[in-house]
């Protein structure tokens, strides 16, 4: 055994690679709607690993992981964050505010009582909260104290202690409250969900996994018969007829393909390949003629599907009714929305849906009808596989510089630090990308695993450092943080969903859960309200909700640590 802990002493890179390895495949595991998720096993792993002694990684590479994970936390929540601000999200956003300001007088009010140091409380509000980014800027916090280094190092310690502790009830608690408060409320949230959808403007006719087939494009090919409603009509009385639901992309006219204009005349045994939304292909009955798949194999008929950010500011924050109006039916004639994310999730794309700047819209068309459409929408990211890297670097040198700025609590005097400083060059770059698309940016992809990668590697390294005397304290204290975590977790929910209901209205029950899982930057509690609502109605309330969460709980690490005695 003595050789295998040389190994993991003497290279130390090996060992937090496997930490990450054993995490991420432990987090997978799932009991319910519950699973620790890769970080939480990576920290977990990484105190394990830690009980050979003698492992130790520098402070800076993990002070670096945490600021490239926390930049890309405020890159991708940037535009979300700047775009609810205004007058029709100020109640939710000042739900997601209190909840985090009930979250820390939670840890506070407990803390205090209980006798909790600064690094234990610090990590009670990263575990019992779920905000893994607290870890970093409540570390950051004690480097700044000037105490010695074996107390620093201690403090620093018992954060990661009291993480791994509160973290799994921290994680379970919003699934709970998903599930409690229809219960106690006596609320059919699939029910609720398909009314919701309704009211956004979706079909009324729902099925168990669907909100509404809008989204979905498709291209069928008709044969024109002598009983056609159409024939001798123009294509553009064709499409008129079906609100320009329906587009006429290529004819086949006694074998020679043409592409028709408005003015083309539908003709006996023409073959049409029309392409739309399956809801109006649902009215077209036999008025065509007949579908056929006899058309020979010479077709040019090329389409494709484009990703456009929407930056407009005369469409951010209409429906998507109004875009559609606004829009004139040349400009998007011949192209469908197949999707709308934000913030990587789905959104349901129904009329009464808001676009937001930063919204991710999927085009479906021919180049040339999205080449006309795409300007006024906003732009087409570079590639997919482009970031640039002036902005990524830039950007970390911008945070570094805010996170010198320095500022007084309860007497002591605390420095931003280098991850308060990214998250807040992260916001505003963010923002800037959606107001000048020219701004070179980093794409989503890459986005997301540096988030994941950066935020891995550190809590690892907090692991590993922590050492023997992390499980020591685990043992001493875990009884007592582990019922700290779960009032933790629970109360502020709880109180926040009265507050929410009762003093701010809130009382769609798909939007009130939403807010809840939100405001708590729970994705687990939000994947289990998904599950309940089998649609995608949750979406624009917890993305909301979630960017404001993720800033300010990330916010308290140095608040915690300057107010605890």
């Amino acid at each position: 055994m003595e050789i295998i802990y040389n190994q993991l002493r003497n290279f130390p890179y090996f060992t937090l690679f496997l930490a990450i390895a054993i995490g991420f495949f432990v987090g997978k595991f799932k009991i319910g709607k519950f699973s620790l998720g890769g970080v939480g096993g990576t920290l977990i792993a990484a105190v394990i690993l830690g009980q050979v002694g003698g492992i130790e990684i520098s402070d800076e590479v993990k002070s670096l992981f945490f600021a490239l994970f926390i930049f890309m936390v405020g890159y991708l929540g940037g535009p979300q964050f700047f775009a609810s601000l205004k007058i029709s999200s100020l109640k939710y956003l000042l739900a997601a505010f209190l909840m985090t300001a009930m979250g820390l007088i939670a840890v506070l009010g407990l803390a205090i009582w209980f006798g909790l140091d600064k690094g234990m409380a610090a990590g009670l509000a990263a575990g019992g909260l779920t905000q893994s980014a607290i870890i970093g800027t409540a570390g950051e916090a004690i480097d700044k104290l000037g105490l010695a280094v074996d107390v620093s190092k201690n403090l620093k310690m018992n954060v990661a202690v009291g993480y791994s502790i509160t973290y799994i009830f921290g994680s379970i608690g919003p699934i709970l409250m998903v599930s409690i408060i229809p219960i106690v409320m006596k609320w059919d949230i699939r029910a609720e969900a398909k009314k919701l959808a309704i009211k956004l403007g979706g079909s009324k006719e729902l099925e168990e996994g669907e909100f509404d087939p809008i989204k979905r494009i498709d291209t069928r090919v008709y044969k024109i018969l002598k009983m056609s409603k159409f024939l001798n009509k123009s294509v553009l009385e064709f499409e008129t007829e079906f609100n320009s639901n329906l587009t006429v992309e290529l004819i086949i006219n006694n074998k020679k393909n043409t592409e028709p204009s408005a003015s083309t005349i539908i003709q006996e045994d023409d073959i049409l390949f029309v392409t739309g939304l399956i809801t109006a292909f649902s009215k077209v009955g036999s008025n065509i003629g007949e579908e056929t798949s006899e058309f020979g194999s010479n077709i040019d008929l090329t389409e494709e599907v484009r990703h456009v950010i929407a930056t407009n500011k005369k469409l951010t924050g209409l429906t998507l009714e109004q875009v559609l109006k606004k829009l004139d039916i040349d400009k998007r004639h011949g192209v469908y929305i197949k999707s709308i994310s934000r913030m990587s999730h789905q959104l349901p794309v129904l009329d009464k849906t808001e676009i937001h700047k930063g919204d991710e819209i999927e085009l479906v068309g021919k180049k040339k009808d999205l080449d006309r459409i795409e300007k006024e929408i906003g732009y087409k990211p570079p590639s997919i596989k482009t970031t640039d890297f002036v902005v990524l670097g830039l950007g970390m040198v911008v945070g570094y510089l805010i996170g010198q700025i320095s500022f007084e609590i309860n007497g002591t005097s605390l420095a931003l630090g280098a991850g308060l400083g990214c998250l807040v060059s992260g916001l505003l770059i963010g923002f800037l990308k959606t107001k000048y698309p020219k701004l070179g940016g980093i794409n989503v992809g890459a986005a997301n695993f540096i988030q994941t990668i950066g935020l891995a590697v550190f809590v690892g390294i907090v692991g590993l450092n922590a050492g023997a005397p992390a499980f020591q304290a685990i043992l001493k204290s875990g009884v007592t943080l582990f019922l700290l975590g779960i009032l933790v977790t629970m109360l502020p929910m709880i109180v926040q969903f009265v507050i929410n209901y009762y003093v701010l209205k809130i009382k769609n029950p798909v939007e009130a859960l939403g807010v809840i899982t939100g405001s708590r930057s729970a994705n687990p509690g939000f994947s289990a309200l998904l599950d309940k609502t089998k649609n995608a109605t949750p979406v624009p309330t917890f993305t909301m909700t979630y960017a404001v969460a993720n800033i300010f709980l990330t916010l308290w690490g140095p608040v915690i640590i300057a107010l605890i005695p």
